[in-house]
């Protein structure tokens, strides 16, 4: 199969990458690096969540960060919701300041399921359905982020038939598109390839992203993975916000500088310039106190300086 001529990311960093940041981010730096994102030429952005600020206070300011945004055309803005109350949140606000699709999740493991809500996957599932069907009925595209379809803290390696339950059951509550996560970066090219055959079974290749982190180094090898299998959608986040929850110290989420560096060297079209999207992990990573994750970001500014 030819690999796809282009690619689309979604940068999750404003809402993934800050979301256990443990200093408070201004919502003002929030709005910012949305801002700077899609002049960087981003399409997709992950803004943030409308969840209880008791568990994850970092995104208490998520109506101020949606209000403050400078919306453009073209760009679709998503949010996390996890629950009718997250979504209702998400809509009490004025219609032009909606989200244009949200996010529910649910593990391809029944162990991480359990201990992270609570319930099996599939009592997950029939909780995000009310919630599915009150966006889509609003106007609302739904995503579905699937985890652990690679690997589990506490079931160890996922079978591709467990990836295959979880993306049927999305398909049936009318999720519209899926993320394939591994959520803690274990994976390896094969796996992946696993796990996307499980989901294409259910879900269209368009409909289908890539969520890889790079927990052990395997996030690129992994992108190149699924573009070999026909997908060209995927998750990154700039600078590579967001560290692995289940590895002290460990890089999380794959930096969308080197996915948009590996892309454009092998010919493959992202619409985003690589200078501009450097120049916006600088100025998160500034205000978190930081160097940017990215080796892309770091050889580059390194050459900038030379």
């Amino acid at each position: 199969m030819p690999l796809p001529t282009h690619a689309r990311l979604i940068d999750v960093g404003p809402r993934d990458g800050l979301q256990n940041e443990k200093q408070p981010v201004p919502a003002a730096t929030k709005i910012g690096l949305v801002q700077r994102l899609q002049d960087a030429g981003l399409r997709e952005i992950e803004v943030t969540s409308y969840v209880s600020p008791k568990w994850v206070p970092q995104m208490a300011d998520n109506a101020e960060v949606m209000h403050g945004i400078e919306r453009r055309s073209g760009v679709r803005y998503s949010v996390l919701t996890p629950n009718l109350k997250g979504l209702e949140a998400a809509i009490a606000a004025p219609r032009d300041e909606w989200p244009d699709e949200i996010v529910v999740f649910g593990a391809a493991s029944e162990a991480f399921s359990q201990k992270n809500i609570n319930c099996s996957i599939a009592e997950s599932i029939e909780r995000f359905a009310p919630v599915v069907e009150a966006a889509r009925a609003q106007g609302i595209a739904v995503r579905g982020a699937m985890s652990c379809t690679v690997g589990c803290p506490y079931e160890g390696e996922i079978a591709p038939e467990k990836v295959g339950y979880l993306a049927g059951l999305m398909k049936g509550i009318g999720v519209q598109r899926v993320d394939v996560a591994d959520t803690i970066g274990v994976g390896t090219p094969r796996q992946v390839q696993a796990a996307l055959a499980a989901t294409l079974a259910h879900f269209d290749v368009d409909a289908v992203s890539g969520h890889f982190h790079d927990t052990y180094g395997q996030a690129l090898s992994n992108t190149l993975a699924a573009l070999e299998v026909g997908v060209w959608n995927f998750q990154s986040s700039v600078a590579g916000l967001g560290g692995c929850p289940y590895a002290k110290g460990a890089t999380g989420n794959v930096a969308t500088e080197d996915v948009v560096y590996m892309l454009h060297g092998m010919g493959i079209e992202t619409g985003i310039d690589l200078d501009a999207l450097i120049d916006a992990g600088v100025y998160i990573s500034q205000a978190l106190g930081r160097e940017p994750q990215s080796r892309v970001s770091k050889a580059i500014r390194t050459k900038r300086a030379g």
